[in-house]
């Protein structure tokens, strides 16, 4: 099903055409976006001075540009702003920017032309992606290079990616029966004003938090029968106790995860353990906190979605081009600095938990390192110490984006955001912690198989089921890198959560 551009847009619907889905403009969006394109053609027409239309940029404000220079000011820009570095941001990220900036033109106060859209949709439905390098964005005046890079395509230069292979966008247009366009007034100004690209890297990563939260929630309840710890500690008469909605929802999950767990109502009333440790007892208010964060995240992500990004605005109402700051990435860059603290916070417990899992002083009868012969055998020992390295590393990405600002163009932009550096580490540490919860469900498979002829609840037998069509029982030591990334797959799309939903009911 199609993405209207022109239409309310929400997250799914971004997630959905970064990930392929086709689009399709609204009817009659031409006539809605003709109101602002007419006001800056009479500010043009009639000498005014007009932001990025008949003066220059930045510090250079204060510049006339002749009317016969002003649309060759347009493409100008484009060129001399695309500076990004770095590897290409991967493709589903680009899909989004072009989404995203072809509906900030839709809501018709950038007062570009229809066409502009029109090419992106076009762009999007023939997958003609432009390569946009990764690094350069400050997130004030938005993400000012990378856009530059996301527009060049438009006017036939730069490089774009189909099919996978990088070409020259004026070739890939053509096949595809386009021709170059030529920017008119005011459009090469809007094209790299805004945060799409902070925005892009957001909303994705947050969908991605969603996912792993889910997952963590399913390998932690693992753990807790892995360890011999227990359930009682999630009833709701004892996290009710705290209003936090988070662990109110994770504590309910727990429960339906654990449900009908023959291991943990063998020891229910064991004296074996007063309290069961943190990284056990704690899951749904370290989870829990971790999701009111993601919440935050989405909250910040949806508004930013029905919001208007540019600079100068139209007010078609009154006939005015007016110069704002509602491009600076702010609020964005503090979202994504809080998303990437979050989400890095599950890999950490989630470690906790398979360094536990090992450890014969501290999971409860299970053999060292979760092989029957250690010391012959390794077992477990050495993917715990991947997991430790990969949460290092994430910690290293945790300082704050958002609290490093560089003024920049003599002091006239004096402070950024710099939002979409906060977004490139959020990506990264969700990658990063796909991979510690994907650990956490093979070492606990293991230790819940240990535990024969006790057996685990429905939910998370069922999950160990779908574990072991990709990754056998380690009866004899061999490399874990290929199980590590099944499963991680296993969790990126919701395979391990929908295995555990199959018997425990819908996780929140």
């Amino acid at each position: 099903m199609s993405v209207l551009i022109g239409e309310p847009l929400d997250i799914d619907g971004v997630v959905a055409v970064a990930a392929g889905e086709p689009v399709e403009l609204a009817p009659g969006l031409a006539g809605d976006m003709a109101p602002a394109r007419r006001v800056v053609e009479e500010a043009v027409d009639s000498g005014a001075a007009v932001y990025g239309v008949t003066t220059g940029l930045g510090d250079l404000a204060s510049v006339r540009i002749d009317p016969a220079e002003a649309k060759s000011l347009q493409e100008a820009i484009l060129r001399s702003h695309a500076t990004a570095v770095g590897a290409p941001l991967p493709t589903e990220v680009v899909r989004a920017m072009m989404l995203l900036k072809a509906r900030t033109f839709a809501m018709g106060v950038s007062g570009v032309r229809f066409a502009l859209v029109e090419r992106f949709a076009r762009m999007l439905n023939e997958s003609i992606h432009p390569v946009v390098p990764a690094q350069g964005s400050l997130g004030a005046s938005g993400d000012l290079a990378l856009l530059a890079h996301l527009a060049l395509p438009l006017i036939g230069e730069g490089a774009v990616e189909v099919k996978g292979d990088i070409v020259p966008a004026v070739g890939a247009l053509r096949a595809a029966g386009l021709e170059p366009l030529e920017l008119s007034h005011k459009e090469g100004l809007s094209l790299v004003n805004g945060t799409e690209g902070m925005l892009a890297l957001g909303i994705l990563t947050c969908a991605r938090a969603e996912t792993i939260a889910r997952a963590a929630d399913v390998t932690g309840a693992m753990s807790v029968e892995a360890c011999f710890g227990t359930n009682r500690v999630f009833d709701e008469e004892v996290v009710g106790l705290r209003t936090h909605p988070g662990a109110l929802q994770v504590a309910d999950n727990l429960r339906r995860l654990l449900s009908g767990s023959k291991i943990v109502v063998s020891h229910r009333h064991s004296d074996h353990l007063v309290q069961d440790a943190y990284s056990l007892r704690c899951l749904p208010q370290v989870h829990g906190a971790y999701r009111d964060g993601i919440a935050y995240a989405r909250t910040t992500f949806e508004r930013e979605l029905a919001s208007a990004i540019d600079n100068p605005n139209v007010i078609a109402s009154t006939g005015e081009v007016r110069s704002g700051g509602n491009f600076h990435g702010e609020s964005l860059a503090l979202a994504l600095d809080h998303l990437a603290l979050c989400v890095a916070g599950f890999a950490t417990i989630a470690e906790r938990r398979v360094a536990r899992l090992v450890d014969p002083n501290l999971n409860n009868g299970l053999p060292a390192f979760l092989t029957a012969e250690p010391g012959v055998r390794t077992g477990f020992m050495i993917v715990q110490y991947t997991a430790a390295s990969v949460v290092s590393e994430s910690r290293s990405l945790l300082f704050p984006a958002s609290a490093d600002s560089i003024p920049t163009s003599a002091g006239q932009e004096d402070h950024v955001s710099m939002g979409a550096t906060a977004g490139r580490k959020a990506m990264a540490i969700a990658s990063n912690t796909e991979n510690v919860i994907a650990i956490e469900a093979l070492a606990a498979a293991q230790g819940i198989e240990l535990r024969a002829p006790l057996t685990p609840s429905p939910a998370t037998g069922h999950v160990i089921e779908h574990l072991r069509a990709v990754s056998p029982a380690v009866d004899e030591d061999r490399s874990l890198s290929d199980d590590i990334r099944e499963v991680r797959a296993m969790i990126a799309k919701g395979e391990l959560v929908g295995a555990a939903e199959e018997r425990a009911g819908p996780l929140g």
